[in-house]
Formats: C-alpha cells, structure tokens, sequence
C-alpha cells in the first residue's frame, strides 16, 4: 500500500469519526516533555484532522498538510472555521515551502508509510533549532477487556479474512535519526481504552488498512463486509459495549 491508497472519499469520512485518542497522546506529552504553549505546530499527514486537533491544545496556530485531497476536505470540516488551523496538500517527503520554521511537528501514523531519510530530511529544514518531533501512532488489538473469545476471533477469523499488507514497523533509533540533525529524547510505548457498540465497532473497522485493500484495492463490496463483520463480530458484543485495548508509542525528537 502507499499513501494514495488512503485517497478516498469513503475512507476520509470514516476517519472524522476515529476515536479521539490523539489527545491522551498530547496531554502526556506536554506533561512529560513540556508545559509550555508553542507559537506554530506542523501536523504532518494530518488525515481527517483528528491529529491536528490535539496539536492545537498546544500551539497557538497549527498547519496540517497531508497527501490526499480529501483528507483535506474532511480536516477543515473536522477544525471547522476556528482560528488558527491551516491546510495544505502534499506529501510528507517533499513538504511545501512554509514562510516560517515551526516549533513542533507531530506526524500521527505516517511513519511507517514514508521514506526516513527524505521525511527527516525535509523536516530538518522546516523545525526551528531546538523544536521538537513527535511522532506517534496507536492502533486497535487483538484484546478485548473480559473477553478472551474475541482475542481469537481476531486471529482466526478476521486476520484470515483481511490479512495485513505490509507497512514498515521498524523502531527508530538514536543513531539513525542523529544523522539528520536530530536527538532522540525519549520513546515510550502507550496503551490505551475505547469502548464501542456493535455498530461502532464495524464503522470503525470498515477502515482499518488491511480491509481497505480489500474494498478499494481488490474491488470486493464494502457492503458484502459490513455483514461479515456483523455476522461474525455480534457474539462477541451481545447488544453491550465492550472495551478494546489500542496499543502504541511516542517518539519525541529534538531538532
């Protein structure tokens, strides 16, 4: 897959209703890293604008700039008409030109989809000296809270049925990103809660990567999936909400 591969209208107003788990991210962060309020923040692959969102707690203005066009569309619905939000189209390699260097970046699930040494490149020029990098990501496990049967449904069942494509999983390191211009502060590893319904639940997994390749890659009906995931996820919810575990990380780098 690549980051085209998220261009679509269908899969940008399913991201709008994402949880909004970015916001722990941030909290942590400016708890751990920092208290301060920050002038300019770049959201980088900022997507239905949920991570643009969060940035804006801690910066007075805040750029998303992402690669598809409808991401953009849904990110200044999702940011609505407050002050301080722009947008810009393009690709996290080859980022615009900017008439300013920004005290923060936060790049929210991009990493594993971009080249390293073009995105860290490029951003070495766009963050101020001693601005920061946050990069983060978290997505859904295969744990439930009391529920040790939709643990092997996940792997039984539903990776059978959309397995996942690859994306670059590897960790940053030190060294790595020291070649660019940058000091690696602190990696740290998060885990957190969201409790779903049924039909949430199949909202939301409608637009996991691996069924997006089905639907938009391979052309098999997002309907026809939509009652798989009813038929086969429903004993695993019983008419309640349940709460899923999302496991992730933080990386926050010193330019």
């Amino acid at each position: 897959m690549n980051a085209k591969a998220f261009d679509f209208e269908r899969i940008a107003q399913g991201y709008k209703r994402r949880p909004f788990l970015h916001k722990q991210i941030i909290e942590r962060f400016q708890k751990d890293i920092t208290s301060q309020t920050f002038s300019s923040g770049l959201d980088v692959g900022c997507g239905a604008g949920l991570s643009t969102k969060a940035l804006k707690m801690i910066c007075r203005h805040v750029t998303g700039v992402d690669i598809s066009e409808e991401m953009i569309a849904v990110a200044k619905e999702v940011c609505g008409d407050t002050q301080g939000y722009d947008f810009r189209v393009g690709r996290a390699e080859e980022l615009p030109d900017f008439d300013r260097k920004f005290d923060v970046v936060t790049a929210a699930g991009v990493v594993q989809w971009v080249d390293q040494a073009l995105f860290l490149k490029g951003l070495k020029e766009r963050i101020r000296e001693h601005g920061a990098l946050l990069v983060y990501d978290f997505g859904i496990s295969d744990r439930m809270k009391d529920c040790d049967a939709y643990t092997r449904w996940w792997h039984d069942a539903y990776l059978r049925e959309f397995p996942k494509p690859f994306r670059n999983e590897s960790v940053w390191t030190e060294t790595e990103v020291a070649q660019y211009g940058f000091l690696m502060r602190n990696q740290i590893p998060c885990e957190l809660e969201y409790e779903f319904d049924l039909d949430s639940f199949i909202e939301f997994m409608m637009i996991q990567s691996n069924v997006n390749a089905k639907i938009e890659g391979e052309g098999r009906a997002a309907g026809n999936i939509y009652e798989w995931f009813r038929h086969s996820a429903e004993p695993l919810f019983q008419g309640e909400k349940r709460t899923l575990i999302f496991t992730g990380y933080s990386w926050y780098m010193e330019r």
